[in-house]
């Protein structure tokens, strides 16, 4: 096995050297923001959607629309309001005078990329008909059924600072975002570079350097990096501390944790792993890439109880707990 490794992680070192220059085209235009950025390319490779909550002005169009420039993909943008409705997302039949029959209009589903902007200000209706199209990779018109094109990436926003005139999604429709990403301000010097850019107007561009095609292959090569069973365990581990914390010896959270991760956290954190380890140009996944990546794919799959709420516990100080106390392989 030993040095199957080997092999396997020279061919992965190899593979994944596009990740750099994807880091460096986007390094043009977005400054700081190396977080979102990362998880942009761990959704990407692993086939997985993302959820991102920040407040305004954090360049997340800009972040996947720069990533689909330079993938030469599709993107589009869609901005949901309390108004929308399926037909405005997926499309619709549309009579044709000319040929007395009805036509398929597409929708903005139909791109590779599509950023679901602010998706919490739209009925559930909407929201439903986004999520289906994320899950099955297709879409109903009347009669007839389309698949979408791959790679098919799902980047929704969430705006954490206005409750009012928005509809939280439910926690079903939440579970199928892989990884939930929560980004912050930048910091002080960052702030200053994009100040600078946008007072001389010094906006560089991106250029193309890979095709829809080179995606869909690497995350072939993603779903080779090697995952050891101690790892298999150690994810296990710590998705059923979050359901059962009372058998790892966490009896304080028992009273704080609603429910806990669901089989989809698992795959998740298997598959988000595998791709981190790919990012790292590393052919096997380690401990650290969990750690790395748990807070992403748990942070909205675990319910507070109102007890956790009255004392001001929060998810990640759960996941922090778990991570503590779950032994690492």
């Amino acid at each position: 096995m030993q040095t199957d490794i080997k092999e396997l992680n020279e061919k992965i070192r190899l593979e994944s050297e596009f990740v750099d220059l994807i880091r460096l085209e986007m390094d043009k235009v977005i400054v700081g923001q190396k977080y979102m950025v990362e998880r942009l390319l761990i959704g990407l490779l692993s086939n997985g959607h993302i959820l991102l909550e920040g407040v305004p002005g954090l360049a997340k169009t800009l972040a996947i629309n720069s990533l689909s420039n330079i993938i030469k993909a599709k993107f589009s943008r869609i901005q949901f309001t309390p108004d929308l409705l399926p037909a405005d997302l997926i499309g619709t039949m549309v009579y044709s005078q000319k040929t007395e029959e009805f036509k398929v209009k597409k929708g903005p589903i139909f791109a590779n990329f599509v950023l679901a902007d602010e998706i919490n200000r739209s009925p559930a209706k909407v929201q439903s008909a986004l999520l289906e199209a994320m899950q099955e990779r297709q879409v109903t018109i009347g009669q007839d059924t389309f698949k979408l094109e791959e790679p098919f990436l799902v980047m929704a926003t969430q705006n954490p600072i206005e409750q009012e005139g928005t509809y939280p999604l439910p926690e079903a429709q939440v579970d199928r975002f892989m990884l939930k990403v929560v980004i912050t301000y930048p910091k002080k010097e960052e702030e200053k570079m994009i100040l600078r850019n946008n007072i001389n107007n010094t906006f560089a561009s991106t250029t193309p350097i890979l095709k829809p095609e080179d995606i869909i292959k690497a995350r072939g090569i993603v779903r080779e990096v090697y995952l050891d069973e101690k790892i298999e365990n150690y994810i296990t581990d710590i998705v059923f501390a979050t359901r059962f914390p009372k058998e790892y010896g966490l009896e304080s959270l028992a009273s704080m944790i609603a429910y806990g991760g669901s089989p989809r956290a698992s795959i998740s954190m298997a598959l988000a792993s595998k791709a981190y380890a790919f990012i790292k140009r590393r052919g096997y996944v380690i401990p650290e890439d969990i750690r790395a990546v748990a807070h992403d794919v748990l942070r909205h799959r675990i319910g507070l109880t109102y007890e956790a709420e009255a004392e001001n516990i929060t998810t990640e100080d759960i996941i922090n707990e778990v991570l503590n106390k779950v032994e690492v392989p």
